[in-house]
């Protein structure tokens, strides 16, 4: 067949992803093999390929790939999430747009108009990542509101409240005033943000003196019911048992004693506002205090805040600054810098409210999950997560599972009475009515019952995830989830380590009593050339499928994980995608080598070829072994570049010049079919991380049936290797560089023979004909060199090359001599720094240490000058 002069993904991505998806090379069942699992981390389901995407599935589509080639039963579970508050908050902007509030249309409506999006949007992701080449079992595509995955999420539900670990409580949360529902401790990220703190004059009651309190946010003072000093603190005791008046809100609140109060902050008084902060909040409850609710849930205040009814929080902030001034309430103000908790999903600044919501009882879950990340049932790689991830669950809270929103899974509480404790949890309505009428004793119908409002935090569906896609939950033993389960990898990212890794581990133990995964590999944040992490509102992340176009697909898998050390940051360059390509062409180009050869069986193996096929034979087991322990390791972008510099510099640079004929001279078959035989192996241990190059390649060798295609070859197992092979070729390697070296420092033309002086008791410690066909040299072993010529070393053994009349040894002394002139004044130099005692005793050891390896090196440069002007 006719090869094309270069290589172009364009022609060659889709062919072969159409051909392996219509062969069901992808496709996974129940058999007699040994499984080997993955579960896609799931993204959002109107999401868009993005760099983290990219790196992630490569790395997933790696193991994948391997893992079926090696015999194993490969399954890479696909999927999305319904990712509540993200969906959400794009549909109700649609309808804004269109003039629609989701609240006049009403839930079941807004539900039609969440899932019309979501069939228009959603997807796209997954049919990016086949352009990736992401070999995912598409037949079993799942979606967190698949009927199946739904009831599963149902069924837990009630189950833990069955079990007493689901509660119903008034309790202090995370308010996102733009998403308008509560998230989670874990959903709060916390920013460093300049503002200011205001010092407020509270009046004591019946009198002209005042206390001065310190806050940052004095909009709350609305919500005052106490302030609060140390019990310890004398400055205060006078204040025992007094009261004060809140500025502006005019009411009175008493002076209460804690230990909480730092006496060294701010004045040491502190404004308690128990509806509006976590830590007030405690106070507030240990000290029976009245909880007043001053903000509403956009944010602004109600008419708790008098005049300032209606306004945004912060535009109060700045009124009441100016008011606090006019009255005489403000001792002064000082800028400060805090730690301000927003929401991770929209960046709003969280508003503490207190709310009654649904939680989940964690620490004794957390157990077992604990218990097996710390003694490496789980393994984490890299394992140094291992201390953040003990951190988090040794300090685990409960978790808050409800949300304030429509899209996602409803929570299974249905109300029968007026009192808020007149519930029943039940997979359905009808059970519900059964539960009711057995415990309560109420005959009632549907009509009867108001299913809760909130629906359940995103996660509470994803921590199901590699249970769910196998129906663990609705059937605990089908065949399925006792094949698949527990899965082999986790790839994902350390940021969502405490939303998903853990709580699918506590799911795991809870629900199957064995861990979800073997071993988790955390992939770094991809970040561009100025350390930044990639994102839209910077327009510094380039566009994957943009990339995929101009390089192809394979280049830029192996651009992203040239440089992806497992859990270190990714420092992405498109430069990495044009080194992609270049291996690709290199690669091409080596085939088309080989393919060009005329082969004959009429002539025999020449020397050179012999121990050029035995070498390689052993380097190939030799890089082999060494990507195994990378693999166990999870050495991801080891393994890449150990086979890359296999390919370029031990295939490509090394054995196909050892090995090619002279031009225009047939190749003998034995050398040809043992070449064809180097090509197909390491084509094996490329394709995971190349999979269009090598298949085309592969199928391009010669005719294939269905079973023989590359992506199901055999994989090649390690052998026992022989090192001395290696050292003789390195040796010889190192001569024949050695030999290029000089012909490039004389100008010596590469096709002129030269002659190569070696002593006789190293004639068998490299491969002489090797050298000879390399270097173009007739090698000659002797004790005694010629008077004229050039010498160079390869460890302790000298070798010569006798000078020839194309050279000019006045002109070439001349030249040596000023390079000698010039290093013995470096040297001098060097030397002068060294003698001094100031800079040897004062500069760091580091920086001494420097000094003296350019004195040694010096040295050893004038040397082998001396050396070499002696020979002329």
């Amino acid at each position: 067949m006719e090869i094309a002069t270069k290589y172009n993904p364009g022609n060659v991505e889709q062919k072969w992803y159409d051909y392996w998806q219509q062969n069901g090379y992808f496709y996974s069942k129940p058999d007699h093999r040994k499984p080997y699992t993955i579960v896609i981390p799931p993204p959002n389901v109107t999401g868009v390929l993005h760099m983290g995407h990219m790196l992630n599935n490569t790395i997933q589509d790696v193991l994948i790939r391997r893992a079926r080639m090696k015999g194993f039963n490969a399954c890479w579970v696909p999927g999305t999430d319904h990712a509540s508050i993200a969906t959400e908050a794009k549909v109700v902007a649609k309808l804004k747009e269109e003039g629609i509030s989701k609240f006049e249309i009403g839930r079941q409506k807004f539900l039609e108009h969440a899932w019309e999006w979501t069939h228009k949007h959603g997807g796209v992701i997954l049919e990016q990542l086949k352009t990736l080449g992401c070999s995912c079992d598409w037949n079993r595509t799942k979606f967190t509101m698949d009927d199946d995955l739904s009831e599963s999420v149902t069924k837990v539900f009630v189950d833990l409240y069955n079990k007493g670990l689901i509660y119903r409580g008034y309790r202090m949360i995370n308010w996102d005033p733009e998403a308008k529902t509560n998230i989670s401790d874990e959903e709060v990220v916390y920013k460093e943000m300049q503002g200011k703190l205001y010092f407020l004059r509270y009046y004591i009651e019946g009198t002209n003196d005042f206390i001065v309190v310190a806050t940052t946010r004095p909009e709350t003072i609305f919500g005052d019911t106490a302030v609060c000093i140390n019990p310890n603190d004398e400055r205060y005791s006078h204040l025992k048992g007094k009261r004060v008046i809140v500025p502006i809100a005019g009411r009175s609140v008493p002076v209460i004693e804690d230990d909480y109060v730092d006496i060294e902050f701010g004045t040491g008084c502190l404004k308690i506002t128990p509806a509006h902060d976590p830590n007030d909040y405690e106070i507030g409850l240990r000290h029976d205090l009245e909880m007043i609710n001053s903000i509403s849930e956009d944010a602004t205040l109600n008419d708790y805040g008098l005049h300032y009814s209606g306004m945004d929080r912060f535009v109060v902030r700045k009124k009441i600054e100016v008011e606090l001034g006019e009255k005489n309430l403000l001792e002064k103000v000082e800028n400060y810098t805090n730690k301000v908790g927003t929401s991770e999903r929209t960046g709003a600044v969280i508003e503490p409210r207190l709310s009654v919501q649904w939680f989940l009882k964690m620490k004794d879950l957390s157990k077992p999950a604990l218990d097996n990340v710390m003694n490496d049932n789980i393994r984490f790689h890299p394992s140094k997560f291992k201390n953040t991830y003990r951190h988090w669950m040794e300090n685990v809270h409960d978790w808050n599972i409800s949300r304030q929103l429509w899209w996602g899974h409803r929570i299974p509480a249905f109300y029968y009475g007026e009192g808020s404790e007149d519930f029943v949890v039940a997979l359905n309505k009808q059970d519900a009515l059964r539960i009711i009428e057995d415990e309560k004793h109420l005959h009632l119908t549907e009509e009867d019952l108001r299913q809760d409002e909130d629906a359940l935090d995103t996660w509470f569906s994803s921590w199901l995830w590699p249970i769910s896609v196998f129906d663990g939950i609705n059937d605990p033993n089908n065949e399925e989830i006792n094949y698949y389960y527990p899965t082999n990898d986790l790839v994902t990212g350390p940021d969502i380590m405490f939303f998903w890794v853990a709580r699918m581990i506590i799911a795991g133990y809870e629900y199957r009593n064995e861990y979800p995964f073997k071993n988790v590999y955390f992939t770094g944040i991809v970040r561009d050339k100025q350390g930044r992490k990639m994102s839209k509102s910077l327009g510094n992340s380039p566009d994957p499928i943009e990339l995929m176009k101009e390089y192809g697909a394979d280049a830029v898998r192996v651009g992203m994980l040239l440089t992806a050390p497992a859990g270190n940051d990714l420092p992405f360059d498109t430069d990495l995608c044009l080194q992609g390509r270049n291996f690709a062409n290199k690669i091409w180009n080596a085939f088309r080598l080989i393919k060009g050869w005329e082969v004959t069986d009429e002539i025999d193996t020449p020397a050179e070829n012999e121990f050029a096929l035995k070498w390689f034979g052993v380097k190939f087991n030799s890089v082999l072994t060494e990507i195994e322990d990378h693999y166990q390791k999870y050495r991801i972008s080891d393994v890449l570049m150990s086979v890359y510099k296999l390919i370029w510099d031990d295939f490509c640079s090394w054995y196909l010049e050892a090995i090619k004929p002279e031009y225009g001279k047939p190749i003998d078959k034995r050398t040809y079919d043992a070449t064809i035989s180097n090509l197909e192996n390491f084509l094996k241990i490329l394709h995971p991380f190349m999979p269009f190059l090598t298949e085309e390649i592969w199928q391009s060798v010669g005719p294939r049936e269905k079973e023989d295609a590359l992506i199901v070859s055999a994989y090649p197992e390690p052998d026992v290797f022989d090192n001395e092979i290696l050292s003789k070729f390195d040796f010889s390697a190192e001569i024949v560089s050695g030999v290029r070296a000089i012909r490039n420092e004389k100008g010596i033309s590469p096709k002129e023979k030269l002659e190569l002086f070696a002593s006789t008791e190293i004639q068998n410690s490299f491969d002489n004909a090797l050298v000879q066909k390399l270097s173009n040299t007739a090698l000659q072993f002797s004790n005694e060199f010629p008077e004229k010529g050039f010498s160079f070393r390869v460890g302790t053994s000298e070798f010569f090359i006798p000078a020839t009349e194309n050279i000019d040894l006045e002109a070439e002394r001349e030249k040596l001599e000023k390079e000698k002139e010039y290093l013995e004044g470096f040297l001098r130099s060097v030397r002068n720094k060294l003698s001094n005692q100031k800079f040897v005793n004062g500069a760091p050891e580091a920086v001494v240490n420097a000094e003296r390896k350019k004195e040694s090196d010096a040295l050893e440069k004038i040397a082998l000058i001396e050396e070499q002007l002696r020979g002329m």
